[in-house]
C-alpha cells in the first residue's frame, strides 16, 4: 500500500507543477527550493528549513545550518534529506504535510569523509536510498530505511569524480547524474546491483561543448537539465546509451527547482519564471518486473573480483534438507555449502567454471551421484563422486578436444548412464558419455556440434530428453540430448525484449505436471521464466531483490544458476532457485549465492494459474 500511495504522491507533485505555482516573495534568498503538493514549499536557507503553506506562511521550521535538499513523496507527506554542514552528516527530515510539521529523524552515519553532496534514489523495490559523496571521489550508497526495514544501512561504495557539486537521481532509469567541477555531468547506475561505470553526458571543453561550471542539477522524464554558471538552462535527452542535446536557454537563472515531470522553475533576475521546454521525453524506462526477495545467502567466497560462477544442487534422498549446494570459484576450485548458506567444504581443483550434479546414475552394479565441472587450466572435464552425506571427492580427469573450454551440463539417460556437453568460446560443443571400467571413470565423444559465436549456459532435461543451449550474445537454441539424435538446433528465442545479452545460467524446474526453464538474463539482470517444451511459452520475467530485515542484498549479472523442485523444508518447500551473484553489496564482500524460494517465484509469475 505503501508504494502506491507513494505514486499517487508523485503524480500530484506533477500535478501541482503543471499549475507553475507561485513562490512567496520572501523565498528570494532561499539555498534550496522543492515545490509539495497542494502548493506548499520546502525551503533551505542559511538559518534553517523551513515548511511554507501554500498561502505564503511558513507553517514550521527546523533550526540547522544546511546544503543541499532532496526529497521522495511517502504516504502523508515527503522524506526530505539534507546535509548537515556543522556535523557534516546526512540529516532525513520526515514532512507531514497534514499536521505542517517538520520531524528530524536520527542523523544518518558518518560517512568517514566529509561531505559536498548528497541526493536521494528510490528503487524499483521502493526503497529509498541515499548517495553521501565527498571532495576526493569517495562516495557511499546507504538504505534509508525504517526500524522495520533494518534501519540504515551501508549497501555500497562508490568511486566518483572529485569535486562534485551537485547530485540526482532518476529512479525510473537508476541512472545517479554526478556535476564535476571543472569538466562536466556525468551518468552513473544508481541500482546497487551492478558496477559502477559511468558515461558523460556533457564535459567542458577541451573534452566537451559545455561551457562554465554546472550551478544546478533537476531531472526530467528521459533526460536531465541544468543551469551553466551563465544562467544558461541546458538540458540532454536520453538515447539508449547516449544522450542528444537540445537547444540552450538563455535566462540568467540563479537556481534551478524541479516540480516534476517536465516541469522545471527556474529563478531569475525578474523572479521565479516556469520556462515551457515543450519536452518530448527520451527512451523510455526499462520494463518493470516483479521482484521476489532472497531467502538465503552463502559466505562469500574466498577471493574477491570475478570469482563465483556456477552452482548445482545435490539433493539428500534421505533428508533433503541436508542438501548441498556446490559452486564453483573459478579461480581456485569447488565450493560446497549447506541450504544456511555455511560452507561445508573446499576442494582446491583449480580454475573450476561449470559444474553440473546427476544422481543414482547406473555403472553396472555400482550407483554414484555425480558432479561434473570444467578445468580451464587443463581443458578437461573434472569428476566428483558425492557421498550419502554430500561430501565431495575427486574421481577423475578427463581430457577434451576443445582449447578453451568453458561451459557444462550433464544430462542422466534413459538407461541411467551420464551424459556430459561441455563447450568452447569458439562455439563448439562436445557430448561425451561418462563411462566406467575396472574401477574408474572414463569418456568417449558421441556427438559435436557449434554455434556461430561464444556459448556459456546449456541445461538438459531429463524427463524430455532436450538441449537448451545459450550462444551468449545472439540466441537460446534447443536440441536433442540423446546421443543417437542428429543435434540440430532450434531457435527459442533471440536476444531483445525477453533475454538480454548476455545469455547465461540455465536450469530445469520439474514440477508435478509441468517443467519450466530458466535462463538467466545477464544483460538487465533477471530471470525469464519459460515452459520447458515447445512452444517454450515465455511465463514472464522476474529480478532478485534485497531483503534488508534479513540483511541480504539482491542478485545481479548472474552467470550460472539451478533450480530443483525438491522439498527442501521450510520456505523451500517447493523448491528453490540458486543463483550467482556477480555483485556482493550490504556490505560490499566477495561474490556469493543466493537461493530464492521457488513458491515466491510462482507467485510472482502467477505459475500456479498456467495451464496443466
Amino acid at each position: 500500500m505503501k508504494k502506491i500511495v507513494s505514486l499517487v504522491l508523485l503524480a500530484t507533485l506533477h500535478a501541482a507543477a503543471a499549475a507553475a505555482p507561485q513562490v512567496p516573495a520572501w523565498l528570494a534568498k532561499t539555498e534550496a527550493l522543492a515545490a509539495l503538493p497542494g502548493g506548499a514549499w520546502l525551503a533551505l536557507d542559511k538559518t534553517a528549513l523551513r515548511l511554507v503553506g501554500a498561502d505564503g506562511s511558513e507553517r514550521a521550521s527546523l533550526a540547522i545550518r544546511a546544503e543541499q535538499l532532496d526529497l521522495r513523496p511517502v504516504e502523508g507527506g515527503v522524506m526530505a534529506v539534507i546535509m548537515d554542514s556543522n556535523t557534516e552528516r546526512v540529516q532525513p527530515v520526515r514532512v507531514d504535510l497534514a499536521a505542517g510539521t517538520l520531524k528530524a529523524l536520527p542523523p544518518m552515519p558518518e560517512a568517514g569523509f566529509g561531505l559536498e553532496a548528497a541526493c536521494m534514489y528510490r528503487d524499483a523495490q521502493g526503497l529509498d536510498h541515499v548517495f553521501m559523496v565527498g571532495p576526493d571521489g569517495q562516495a557511499q550508497q546507504w538504505l534509508l530505511g525504517s526500524e522495520a526495514q533494518g534501519g540504515y544501512r551501508l549497501v555500497r561504495r562508490l568511486a566518483l569524480p572529485t569535486a562534485v557539486t551537485h547530485c540526482r537521481v532518476d529512479d525510473a532509469h537508476a541512472t545517479l547524474f554526478v556535476a564535476e567541477e571543472g569538466m562536466g555531468l556525468w551518468a552513473y547506475g544508481a541500482d546497487a546491483e551492478g558496477p559502477s561505470a559511468r558515461v558523460p553526458v556533457a564535459l567542458r571543453a577541451p573534452y566537451g561543448k559545455l561551457a562554465g561550471e554546472i550551478e544546478g542539477l533537476a531531472v526530467l522524464p528521459g533526460g536531465v537539465a541544468v543551469l551553466d554558471e551563465k544562467g544558461d538552462l541546458l538540458s540532454w535527452r536520453r538515447a539508449g546509451a547516449a544522450w542528444t542535446a537540445l537547444p540552450a536557454r538563455a535566462l540568467g537563472g540563479k537556481q534551478l527547482v524541479a516540480l516534476g515531470g517536465a516541469s522545471l522553475l527556474v529563478q531569475t533576475k525578474k523572479g521565479w519564471q516556469a520556462p515551457a521546454l515543450a519536452w518530448k521525453a527520451g527512451t523510455p524506462p526499462p520494463r518493470a518486473l516483479p521482484i521476489v526477495m532472497p531467502r538465503m545467502q552463502t559466505a562469500p567466497v574466498a577471493q574477491l573480483g570475478d570469482a563465483a560462477d556456477d552452482p548445482a544442487i545435490w539433493v539428500n534422498p534421505k533428508d533433503a534438507t541436508q542438501s548441498r549446494i556446490l559452486g564453483t570459484n573459478k579461480k581456485q576450485g569447488m565450493l560446497v555449502y549447506d541450504l544456511q548458506g555455511k560452507q561445508t567444504q573446499f576442494l582446491p581443483a583449480g580454475r573450476l567454471n561449470n559444474v553440473d550434479v546427476r544422481q543414482d546414475l547406473h555403472f553396472g552394479d555400482e550407483r554414484f551421484d555425480l558432479a561434473l565441472a570444467t578445468q580451464r587450466d587443463e581443458n578437461s572435464m573434472v569428476l566428483f563422486t558425492i557421498d550419502a552425506k554430500g561430501m565431495l571427492a575427486e574421481a577423475a580427469r578427463l581430457p577434451t578436444g576443445l582449447n578453451d573450454i568453458y561451459g557444462t551440463c550433464t544430462y542422466r539417460t534413459a538407461a541411467g548412464g551420464m551424459d556430459a556437453f561441455v563447450n568452447d568460446k569458439d562455439g563448439r560443443y562436445e557430448h561425451w558419455q561418462i563411462t566406467r571400467s575396472g574401477g574408474k571413470f572414463s569418456a568417449t565423444l558421441a556427438r559435436q556440434f557449434k554455434v556461430a559465436t561464444q556459448p556459456e549456459g546449456c541445461v538438459a532435461d531429463d524427463r524430455s530428453g532436450l538441449l537448451f543451449v545459450g550462444e551468449e550474445d545472439k540466441a537460446l537454441w534447443v536440441t536433442s540430448a540423446k546421443a543417437d539424435q542428429p543435434a540440430t538446433l532450434k531457435m527459442v528465442m533471440p536476444v531483445g525484449e525477453w533475454l538480454h545479452d548476455d545469455i547465461e545460467g540455465m536450469g530445469i524446474y520439474h514440477g508435478g505436471k509441468q517443467s519450466y526453464l530458466v535462463v538467466s538474463s545477464q544483460g538487465n539482470s533477471s530471470y525469464v521464466v519459460f515452459d520447458a517444451a515447445p512452444p517454450f511459452k515465455v511465463r514472464g520475467a522476474f529480478r532478485v531483490g534485497m531483503d534488508p530485515v534479513a540483511g541480504i542484498d539482491g542478485a545481479s549479472e548472474t552467470d550460472g544458476l539451478e533450480v530443483s523442485s525438491a522439498n527442501f523444508g521450510g520456505p523451500f518447500a517447493r523448491g528453490m532457485l540458486v543463483v550467482h551473484d556477480g555483485f556482493k553489496r550490504m556490505p560490499d564482500a566477495a561474490q556469493n549465492y543466493k537461493a530464492v524460494a521457488w513458491d515466491d517465484i510462482a507467485k510472482a509469475l502467477k505459475l500456479d494459474e498456467a495451464p496443466k
